[in-house]
């Protein structure tokens, strides 16, 4: 009887002592990239120290093309002049032909086709990094093209556009964060309700002194250039305008008259239809479309650019029809900020996205992105969701509150 306790006491210790392991191989895996969750129906798994996972999920969200031969059991993935062969149960893989061996082989589970992650990630130039902690796989994916626009406006010496871009007190300019920027957003006018331009509103919106330095700057880098007019509808300004032939005659001629010096035109015109319903609203929305089709005409036959900064689909403010007004603007940038909590939730700025998507095509839409309300790490998913949306680019409110991270993680996930 002795014999058979000290033999289940063993028995239960060695049991114990197993099951951390156990319980630590059963924890679910995580995969992030770019800090958004890659989402499976088949759970990943390691083996001999390889994460597998199914290969389609991974690649949707690299937006890598794959192809599955069910005779040879072969997978097939093309991006950019990249492109491998993985074959289930082998060894062997090939990146543009040329042979390399795995540690792992891809395999079938419960239906779904199972690949080394870090392989096929590194393949197509992602940064792959294992979290053993937090049994978390993260993935930076290769830096995208992408339209990069900079709100250059609000700025003092604290929080200064230039400094933040160009790397240098005012006036001295070097590099600085030029690579990063393709082009800025100069927020220096605003707009009474006769249409007459701005240059000193009661909201903060001027042009400073020493802008032409700044324009000639600008253009010294490269950097294309847009004129910002900032008008929020809290005193019915906008709704005024569009609602006057007049006033709407007076503002495009200003804005011609002023534009020469620029590449085109971002309209910033807030708060519409925050509170008409109905025909009220359709109302509104018709006007505002009218009035941006007869600037972006003007704009247009003097080779100038329009783009328009606007409230997202699932704000309070809906006074924007975004199928009309992506029709004839050349770029919309959602303003998918202001949710409340910080950092911005992705699940909101995702739907925000997806609803802009359904009225326009995602190379006319640019991500804003409120760096006050982000961190570096939050900040890349942001970037995460315009390249899986495959979007035109992101837009950054403002220069001048950009930190030095923040600019580190542009410079990783853009080009």
């Amino acid at each position: 009887m002795k014999r058979l306790i000290g033999v289940l006491f063993l028995s239960i210790c060695i049991i114990f002592s197993l099951s951390p392991i156990t319980f630590a191989q059963e924890e679910r895996i995580s995969v992030l990239v770019d800090g958004l969750p890659t989402n499976f129906d088949v759970e990943p798994i390691i083996e001999n120290g390889r994460t597998l996972v199914p290969f389609r999920a991974i690649a949707e969200d690299l937006n890598v093309k794959v192809e599955w031969d069910g005779g040879s059991q072969t997978i097939n993935a093309t991006d950019k002049g990249t492109s491998i062969q993985l074959q289930i149960g082998s060894s062997t893989a090939y990146i543009n032909e040329m042979a390399v061996t795995l540690d792992v082989s891809p395999q079938i589970i419960n239906g779904r086709t199972l690949i080394p992650l870090r392989f096929f990630s590194e393949a197509f130039n992602c940064n792959v990094e294992w979290i053993g902690s937090r049994n978390e796989v993260k993935i930076i994916s290769a830096p995208a093209e992408m339209k990069v626009i900079g709100f250059y406006a609000l700025g003092d010496t604290r929080t200064s556009s230039w400094t933040n871009l160009f790397g240098a007190p005012y006036p001295e300019a070097a590099k600085g964060n030029t690579d990063v920027v393709d082009e800025l957003a100069f927020g220096w006018y605003s707009m009474d309700r006769e249409g007459n331009l701005l240059l000193n509103s009661k909201t903060g919106w001027q042009r400073p002194a020493g802008w032409e330095a700044v324009l000639t700057t600008a253009y010294d880098f490269n950097l294309a250039t847009e004129m910002l007019i900032h008008i929020t509808n809290g005193d019915g300004t906008i709704s005024s305008i569009i609602a006057n032939e007049e006033a709407m005659k007076n503002s495009i001629n200003s804005i011609l008259a002023e534009v020469v010096m620029y590449g085109g035109v971002n309209l910033n015109f807030e708060s519409l239809g925050l509170s008409e319903k109905g025909e009220a609203l359709l109302d509104e929305q018709k006007r505002f479309t009218r009035f941006v089709r007869l600037l972006s005409e003007e704009l247009h036959a003097n080779n100038k650019t329009l783009t328009l900064t606007i409230h997202p689909p699932n704000s309070a403010y809906n006074g924007y029809d975004y199928k009309a007004l992506g029709e004839v603007a050349d770029t919309i940038i959602i303003m998918a900020y202001d949710y409340g909590p910080k950092p911005e939730p992705i699940n909101r700025v995702l739907q925000a996205v997806e609803m802009a998507i359904a009225y326009v095509p995602a190379e006319k839409l640019v991500l804003g992105i409120s760096a006050p309300y982000e961190t570096p790490d939050s900040i890349l998913s942001k970037i995460g969701i315009a390249k899986r949306y495959n979007l035109q680019g992101i837009a950054l409110w403002r220069l001048g509150l950009i930190s030095t991270d923040m600019w580190d993680v542009l410079k990783i996930a853009t080009r």
